[in-house]
This record gives structure tokens, C-alpha cells and sequence, in this order.
């Protein structure tokens, strides 16, 4: 899978100095109006939002709302919405406050001339035995929901937006949470405590979604850059392990996505322009009871890339929209749709770029999902029903110099889901979540083709893969989770989630949860949890040969995580936690017996075998284990905000041959850290630091008939240089009356360290070359809003 950000290959052309790259990605200045006005100090703007309870979500009336550090104050209706107006533009915080309920602050909201700010505040109802009530940041709540108990980390919308070197990519804004790492800066495959990306969910308005990027890996989730618009972003939620019941058929981590509604207040636009792509948007009021927003994307990367002299030439366009009706007081509707497409092309028209696109797999891809959901209030609970469909379309090629082709795949993958899911509070002190989810894929069709050479057996004998089937799938999960406040400051929870697969021979998986949490005194809790979590294999995997349909079955990871959370004031949060994973029944290939199958994305199809085309047996093991350190203090009396996160990690799998080696993603050490001033309403200046250990690495066959292939002998027994990555990123806010421009200067690799790259092969030299990443690549963006 080609990188957005290209890689240097040492066997290609010299492609043009990073200067002149950094420069092309500047382009956004050309387009840019004149900045012939200042920022307004008198320039004011609306937040309107919404209070709810916890849990039930139900409205909270006559809730106190004032916006700190102004003379501002109203209170919530019968239906918990207000709106402040006067409020002056820039970054604000909120204080939130109920006779019953927990206060809370709500930080980093964006106030703009152009259009109100929409948020929602959530308070929780007081534990009367509590002796204390301490007012905290909404982002540390003092008590998780039990869906997610632990190794969770949520970020608001601004938190998303403003991180650097982010390119704009939701996956990389929230890859600097602990425990998680990425592939290669290429990429936003996220590396979830050792395991790899295919076992990662990804949820977005309670649509589970396969793969949310453009031109994303086939039977994985990673791509180069997400196709969901990081300005529509409300809250991102990443649960590393230990999560409950409500989330399954994934191994090691759940991350969802919360999109904002559009405002009810006028209709609004924006433009923008950023680092690979420039887009409009749309949104306002429908009547009065409802609201949309709608956005369309293209990217400039085919321009760019033509303007440095690459032979592969990527683009690809996306849209949006959104709408939410709420005709009671007791119901909202909300549809959402995201669609996009991605293409490739390649200029072939001198022998060394038909040499070089030798080496490139190229995706195309047609892809869209879409939700409807229906929220309905009960008396002392909430039930929240959504139909949701997810199709793609793969059309992948890789052809040989003289463009004979090496591998061809085109397929589509279409799966229909209905999920319901019941919060409720039967008792004081008792929390009762309970529902079931059934998908059905009905449009699962795959015609490949792959050449024997890159298919080679144990032996080394050639075995050509020609595939053309169809079929469909059945599951259903369906779980169950109560949670019981035993004591003022204990809380115990259990669960149970039941997966039933009916494309796996009528398979059926029972996973038990189990979480506790202690208050240790008011700003110390002490959290375990534990459970068994249970995947299915991927759609593409049973292709792979005539027997994986009766040899695949579902794999299990059983998790049991342990941490300490300290609070330090209102802004300020120390976390400590241990963790351990024990795989069984992992796909293993049986043409690498020392291998599990672990993909990622693939460059070239010639150095293994891609997608999991080929046989495999639910026979594998593993085993990951590490200590994480998170700190983060967040923006509000103090213009600094930041975080850091550190971890030691162990990752070890087993193959048909038994013999433990290192994962393919084990990461002895990783560390991410952001740093954030925010001196007054107009300037932000932030940036950011990843550094890990190198990942492991296979060497290349150098002699013989195999030269050019992994040698799977020595699987995994080197590892990359050490990674390491500074971003710089400033934000300026420019006020034109009613509107308002957001530029940026983003400095990527700021450091211009030249990190390693997994090496290739030379065909034409038939040796082994090392590859490097781009070192500093500067990018504007600049985001009107009107």
C-alpha cells in the first residue's frame, strides 16, 4: 500500500530536495485571501448546546451554565439545551453546575463569529453517600462509564484538531494515546499494545466500521489517511484493552468516534485548505427541530506528485453529510453517511518508471457507510437502535516491468448491521447495559489472481492462486453487563457477550468481563478489569485457499489490565498501568510455519504474500505484556496544556512450528509527548514528540532463486533504527466581522531526522538497499469560516 508521504527509494530516480517538496506543500498560501484586516477584541459569538444525565441521557432542566473568566450565565429548558450568546471568540471553558449532580468543567471550546459552537455536557447524578463532591474537567471524570473502565483516553474536538504533525488524520491525532504506536509515519495503522491493526474496532455514530481510511488495507484497518473529516469531530475515545461487554469481535482495542451535529442557530459555510487536500462545507438549521452539515473533499496529491516527479499518482475525493431530527423531547433521529474514492494511476512512459511501479501494489477503492439511528428516553433509561451498512469496493494490481501482471484482485465486501442497546438504572447505585448487534455481509465477492512466484510454499515451490467466489455471512453478538455501587467508593462490574458465527460452521463464543474500581480517597482510584475477547477472521482470509473456510475459526485474547489514577487538581492526571495478553487459536500461516499472519499494509507483493491469501490454521499463540505511564494536564486556568506517555512492552507469538519469537509489531519501548501554549485568544503554538524502538524486521534472501523474498528462517531476528519525530504546529485566529480565518504553519519532522524505512530490493542490481523517510516537510492549512 503506497504511502501518502512518500518514502525515498534509494533504487529509484533522485526525486526532487525536500526543499522543494516542503515548498510544494505550501501551496495552500497561493490560494489564500488577503490578510488585510486584524483580529476584532470586541468580536463575540454563541454557544449553544445540550445537558444530559449519564447513562440515561435524559435532559437536565434548570442546569446552571456560565462561561468562565465572562460575566455570562443562563440556564438549561425543560429540554437541557441553551445559548449563550456575547461570548467572546477564541478558546473558552464552561462550568456546569445542578442541584443532584456532579459539577463539571468543560474545557477547549472554539468560539467563532461565523457560527455557534455546539457542545454537549454530560453530569452525573451525586452518590449521596459521597462526602465530597470535587468539580474536575469533563475529561476526567471521576468515574468511567463500565463499557469503558480503563486504558481510555478521550480527546475533544480541539485536542483532535490542533495536534501536530497530524496531517489532518483523526488515527494520527490519537496515536499518541499510551500503549498505542504506528507502523511507520506513513501510515496511521495503530499498534494497540503489540497487537496488530486488524484487531482494532473502529465504531463512528454506533456504525461498526471495517476500515475508515482511503486507499485502506484489505482485511485490516490502517491506510494512509483517514476519509473522516477531523473537523466534524466531537469527542475521540480509545480504549486500549479491558473494555466491556459492549464491544467485541475485536482483540485489542476499541476507538470510537463521535460526530458533532450541525449548528441550529443559521446557516454556515467553511473552505479549506490543508496539507494533502481542500474542501467546503455546509450546515445550518432544518426548521426548528433539526439540524445538517454536508462536506466534500478532493486531494491535490496528484498534482503534487506529478510536481516531484513520482511514476504513481494518488488522489482520491470524499463527502459527508449529516442530519439530526429530534421531534420529542424524548426522541432524536440522526442519519450519517460518509462516501469516498480513490484512485491510482502511473506513468509509464521511460524504463525506469516501469521498473520502479514494479514495486508499487496499487489500491483503488470505491467505499461508503452510512447509519440511521433512533434514540429513544425511557422513564430511567435510554435505548438507541441503528441500521448501518458498509461496503467497499477493492480493485488492486501490481504488474511487472514489462506490465505483465504479477497480482490482480477485484472484490467487494458489503455488510449490513441492525444493533440496539439498553442503558438503564433499575436501582440506586445499579447500572444495567444489555443489547445485540447482527451483521450480514451480502455482497462478498473476490476474484484474484496471484502469480506462483510470489506464492511460494515452505519448500520454496511456486503456487499460483486464481480465485473467483462469492458467498455471505451471518453473526450476531449479543451481551449483557451490570454494574453495582457496593460501597461509597467501590464499584463492581460483570458482564457476558455471546458471538454467534454462522459463516464458521454455527460457531459460538461466550466472553466474560469483570472490572472493579476502588476510590482510594477523593483524587486516587484504584481499576482492574479482565476478560475474554473473541475475532473472527477477516472476509479475505477465507479465500486464501479451498480449506481456510473449515480450518479458520475465531481467535481469542485474554486480557487482564491493572492501574492507578491520581488526580492533581483540576487539570492534571497521572496514570499508571500494567498489562498482559494471551493470545490462542491465532491465524497461522502455513506456508511461513514460523509466522502468524500479521499484515499491515504491502508495497510490493514480490517480498510476501499479501492480504492472507493463502492457507492458514487457527493453531497460532502469543503473548504481550508491558507497563504504561500517561500524564496529561489539560488546557484552563493555565495557558500550557500537554501529555506524555511512556511504555515497556514484550510481544511474542508462535507459529506451526511452536518456536516463540517477536511479533511482528513488538515495540520494546515507546514514548509520544505534546506540548501546548495558548497565550491569548489568537495564537497556539504546540508541539509534538514520538519516539519508539524500531520494529521488528525480516532480512531479504540475497542469493539463489529466491532472492527478493523474505527469508522467513531469519523471521523477525533483525529490528529498525530507532524512530524518532518532532512536530511544530502554530495557529493564528484572524476575526473579519461575522467571519473568521484559521491558519496554520505545521511543521512535520521539524528535526529532519532521517528515519529508517524497511529496506528494499533492487531488482535490476538484485541487492538489498536501504530506504529512509522524508525528512522535514512543512505544510499550511487555512480554514475559513463564514
Amino acid at each position: 500500500m503506497l504511502p501518502l508521504v512518500p518514502v525515498v527509494r534509494m533504487s529509484r530516480p533522485p526525486v526532487p530536495s525536500r526543499a522543494s517538496l516542503g515548498a510544494l506543500l505550501l501551496i495552500p498560501l497561493l490560494v489564500a485571501p488577503p490578510l488585510r484586516a486584524q483580529a476584532v477584541p470586541g468580536a463575540t459569538g454563541a454557544i449553544t448546546g445540550r445537558v444530559i444525565e449519564a447513562v440515561t441521557e435524559a435532559p437536565v432542566a434548570n442546569a446552571t451554565v456560565r462561561v468562565v473568566g465572562q460575566e455570562l450565565v443562563v440556564q438549561t429548558d425543560a429540554a437541557g439545551r441553551f445559548t449563550v450568546r456575547g461570548v467572546r471568540t477564541g478558546i473558552v471553558t464552561l462550568d456546569v453546575r445542578r442541584l443532584g449532580y456532579a459539577p463539571v468543567t468543560k474545557g477547549d471550546i472554539a468560539v467563532s463569529p461565523a457560527k455557534p459552537a455546539e457542545v454537549l455536557v454530560v453530569l452525573r447524578p451525586v452518590d449521596v453517600q459521597l462526602a465530597a463532591v470535587t468539580v474536575r474537567p469533563e475529561a476526567f471524570p471521576p468515574q468511567r462509564p463500565q463499557a469503558t473502565p480503563v486504558s481510555t483516553q478521550a480527546y475533544s474536538a480541539e485536542e483532535v484538531r490542533r495536534q501536530p504533525g497530524a496531517q489532518e488524520d483523526v488515527l494520527r491525532a490519537i496515536s499518541v494515546a499510551p500503549g498505542v504506536g504506528v507502523t511507520s509515519a506513513a501510515r496511521n495503522d495503530l499498534i494497540v499494545r503489540g497487537g496488530a491493526p486488524f484487531e482494532n474496532l473502529f465504531v463512528v455514530d454506533n456504525v461498526e466500521v471495517p476500515n475508515i481510511n482511503h486507499f485502506g488495507s484489505q482485511g485490516s484497518t490502517g491506510g494512509p489517511i483517514s476519509l473522516i473529516n477531523i473537523r466534524f469531530i466531537e469527542n475521540a475515545e480509545i480504549s486500549a484493552g479491558g473494555f466491556g461487554a459492549r464491544y467485541g469481535d475485536r482483540a485489542s482495542s476499541a476507538t470510537t468516534l463521535t460526530l458533532r451535529e450541525g449548528n441550529r442557530e443559521r446557516l454556515a459555510g467553511e473552505l479549506n485548505v490543508a496539507a494533502t487536500q481542500y474542501g467546503a462545507v455546509l450546515e445550518g438549521p432544518l426548521g426548528d427541530k433539526a439540524s445538517f452539515f454536508v462536506n466534500v473533499r478532493r486531494s491535490y496529491l496528484d498534482l503534487l506528485f506529478k510536481a516531484i516527479g513520482l511514476s504513481f499518482i494518488p488522489a482520491y475525493t470524499d463527502a459527508t453529510a449529516k442530519a439530526v431530527w429530534r421531534p420529542t423531547a424524548r426522541d432524536a433521529v440522526s442519519f450519517l453517511t460518509i462516501a469516498a474514492r480513490g484512485t491510482i494511476t502511473f506513468n509509464n512512459d521511460t524504463d525506469s518508471n516501469r521498473v520502479n511501479n514494479a514495486q508499487v501494489l496499487a489500491p483503488a477503492q470505491d467505499q461508503y457507510f452510512s447509519g440511521l439511528t433512533w434514540k429513544r428516553l425511557l422513564s430511567r433509561g435510554v435505548v438507541t437502535t441503528t441500521l448501518g451498512r458498509t461496503w467497499t469496493r477493492f480493485v488492486t494490481a501490481q504488474r511487472d516491468s514489462l506490465l505483465v501482471p504479477v497480482f490482480e484482485s477485484r472484490s467487494t465486501e458489503g455488510e449490513t448491521t441492525l444493533r440496539s442497546d439498553l442503558a438503564w438504572l433499575p436501582a440506586r447505585g445499579v447500572e444495567v447495559e444489555a443489547g445485540t448487534i447482527v451483521k450480514y455481509a451480502s455482497d462478498l465477492r473476490y476474484d484474484a489472481t496471484l502469480a506462483g512466484f510470489a506464492r511460494r510454499d515452505a519448500q520454496g515451490t511456486p503456487r499460483q492462486l486464481r480465485v473467483d467466489t462469492a458467498f455471505t455471512a451471518l453473526r450476531n453478538g449479543t451481551y449483557a453487563q451490570a454494574s453495582w455501587q457496593a460501597r461509597p467508593r467501590l464499584r463492581l462490574s460483570a458482564g457476558v457477550r455471546g458471538d454467534w458465527y454462522g459463516f464458521l460452521d454455527n460457531a459460538v463464543r461466550l466472553a466474560p468481563r469483570l472490572n472493579a474500581t476502588i476510590r482510594l480517597d477523593d483524587a486516587t482510584t484504584l481499576a482492574l478489569a479482565g476478560g475474554r475477547y473473541w475475532q473472527a477472521p477477516s472476509y479475505i482470509w477465507l479465500v486464501g485457499d479451498p480449506r481456510n473456510r473449515q480450518a479458520l475459526r475465531p481467535f481469542r485474547a485474554d486480557q487482564l489490565v491493572a492501574g492507578v489514577t491520581r488526580l492533581v487538581g483540576e487539570e492534571l492526571k497521572v496514570q499508571l498501568e500494567v498489562y498482559a495478553k494471551r493470545y490462542g487459536d491465532y491465524p497461522a500461516r502455513v506456508y511461513r510455519p514460523q509466522a502468524v499472519l500479521s499484515p499491515s499494509g504491502f508495497d510490493d507483493v514480490t517480498t510476501d504474500i499479501p492480504f492472507g491469501l493463502e492457507p492458514l490454521q487457527s493453531t497460532g499463540t502469543g503473548e504481550a505484556q508491558g507497563v504504561e505511564l500517561f500524564v496529561q494536564k489539560k488546557l484552563g486556568q493555565s495557558p500550557f496544556y500537554g501529555q506524555l506517555s511512556a511504555s515497556v512492552n514484550r510481544t511474542r507469538f508462535s507459529g506451526l512450528n511452536g518456536i516463540a519469537t517477536r511479533g511482528a509489531f513488538d515495540t520494546p519501548v515507546l514514548a509520544n509527548g505534546v506540548l501546548g501554549w495558548r497565550p491569548n485568544a489568537r495564537w497556539e503554538v504546540a508541539v509534538r514528540g514520538r519516539g519508539a524502538s524500531g520494529l521488528p524486521l525480516t532480512p531479504f534472501v540475497t542469493q539463489g532463486t529466491l532472492a527478493g523474498t523474505l527469508d522467513f528462517a531469519r523471521y523477525n531476528a533483525q529490528r529498525l533504527g530507532t524512530f524518532f519525530a518532532a512536530d511544530v504546529r502554530v495557529d493564528r485566529r484572524f476575526v473579519f466581522g461575522r467571519q473568521q480565518l484559521i491558519a496554520f504553519l505545521d511543521l512535520q519532522n521539524v528535526t529532519n531526522r532521517q528515519n529508517p524505512a524497511p529496506p528494499s530490493w533492487n531488482p535490476r542490481r538484485r541487492q538489498v538497499e536501504t530506504q529512509t523517510t522524508v525528512g522535514l516537510l512543512p505544510s499550511i492549512g487555512l480554514n475559513w469560516e463564514f
